[in-house]
């Protein structure tokens, strides 16, 4: 207990001094595990570790989607996506907003990237709300946060990985993902009427768009629709494997990519780079959580903490109310995925031990880090819109996302008080 507690605190230490979480989480598994069993077995421990991860085939899904939300970034369908939202919802007092909220959750639909769904967005949103006379704070909030659903619909990332090093099954995780991820649309959209409702200035409306533009503008994103549809129902239906699932949307987007015409060969090559550049730098991270979890498993820290949670007389429910407030609180001072590297290994045990199903419990670490990305003085997203449009500040930007951090704990709390609204499909699986 003593030596894990430790090991947190130099592992904290090395985060606050600018250490890559990778380095840090390989550096200190490997000293605590070594300090336990020896040098010898912490060498082989980490050899053997190292190499099964990377032979690991379900590894290989995350370039693939990676891919094939950058080939679909390069086809221009975010563009489409927020031009047919803005016809049927454009008109509305906060309508663009809502307009962008929508269009991320379709972006987000074909893309594991919460980052690049709000760079992505900042170009294409941001300009015709600024015209309309939105305000800063709305107009970049409903953007930052809305990006955030692109790590619960799937194809997510997170989610890949949570299933990675839980041992859950990331096909029934990406189908437990769809309502909490429709949820939690529809409470951003609540959070934009009620922003609205308080300011109208803070949205007003745009043009009406004509009934014909409209089926024009629809028409245009029914490949992205029916793409979903193909690659999430082949998954539930269990035709092909996430693996297969991301190599068939990979390929559909390298062809809905030249068919647009705007596929050039710098760019398919840039492409490609980028995709296995973030395939390795996840599979490191990974490999310094699984690392780092076996530290702790070695030294028995999650075991005696359940033990302790226990002796203290806490309510299942209480302990789960506990660690989302721990998550909030991490959600301030560290970036997402350290903190679901943190954490998981060691709340998933008690978790378990306390009855709940794994599956659910994967939508809520998911639904804390989406409120991570958007809470300060960390929220990545936030930085994101600030890099591409410095002229927007941070302070402004958080101050827009506190309505849409309100949804959010109203999405955790309902996902917590009826956990079939992340169940109910995977079981019907």
């Amino acid at each position: 207990m003593l030596v894990a507690t430790v090991g947190f605190v130099v592992l904290f230490v090395l985060l606050f001094l600018g250490v890559p979480i990778a380095y840090g989480l390989v550096l200190v598994g490997f000293v605590g595990f070594a300090l336990i069993q020896g040098l010898d077995p912490a060498l082989a421990m980490v050899g053997q570790l190292a190499f099964s991860t990377v032979l690991n085939e379900e590894l290989s899904v995350i370039p693939l989607f990676v891919l094939m939300g950058a080939l679909i970034s390069l086809a221009r369908i975010s563009d489409d996506l927020y031009g047919a939202a803005y016809a049927f919802l454009g008109h509305r007092r906060g309508g663009l907003a809502m307009a962008t909220v929508l269009a991320c959750a379709g972006f987000s639909s074909l893309s594991g990237s919460s980052l690049a769904c709000a760079a992505t967005m900042t170009k294409v949103a941001l300009p015709p709300m600024k015209r309309y006379g939105y305000s800063d704070s709305l107009a970049s909030a409903s953007i930052v946060a809305g990006s955030t659903l692109d790590i619960m619909i799937p194809p997510s990332v997170p989610l890949i990985l949570y299933g990675i090093m839980t041992r859950t099954d990331i096909r029934a995780l990406f189908i437990a993902g769809l309502l909490p991820g429709l949820l939690g649309t529809l409470l951003y959209l609540g959070a934009i009427h009620w922003t609205t409702w308080r300011d109208p200035k803070a949205g007003p409306p745009g043009e009406r768009t004509p009934g014909r533009q409209r089926i024009k503008a629809l028409s245009r994103v029914w490949s992205v629709l029916a793409l979903f549809a193909f690659i999430i129902g082949g998954m539930y239906f269990g035709l092909f494997t996430p693996t297969e699932a991301a190599g068939i949307g990979a390929a559909c987007a390298f062809i809905g990519a030249v068919v647009r015409r705007t596929l050039t060969w710098p760019n398919l090559v840039e492409s490609l780079i980028d995709s296995a550049k973030t395939g390795a730098v996840i599979l490191f991270l990974l490999i310094g959580a699984l690392i780092f979890s076996n530290f702790l498993d070695l030294a028995g820290l999650p075991k005696q903490l359940a033990q302790w949670l226990g002796a203290g007389g806490l309510a299942p429910l209480a302990v789960i109310a506990l660690l989302i407030a721990i998550y909030l609180v991490l959600g301030c001072i560290l970036d997402s995925m350290s903190m679901m590297f943190l954490t998981v290994p060691l709340f998933f045990p008690i978790v378990v031990g306390l009855g709940y199903d794994p599956i659910w419990f994967g939508i809520i670490v998911i639904t804390m880090i989406e409120i991570s990305l958007i809470t300060p003085p960390v929220g990545l997203n936030v930085f994101v819109l600030h890099t591409v449009r410095p002229d927007i500040s941070t302070p402004t930007i958080f101050r827009g996302v506190l309505p849409f951090v309100t949804a959010d704990v109203v999405r955790v709390s309902l996902l917590v008080a009826f956990p079939s609204i992340a169940l109910v499909l995977p079981r019907l699986m």
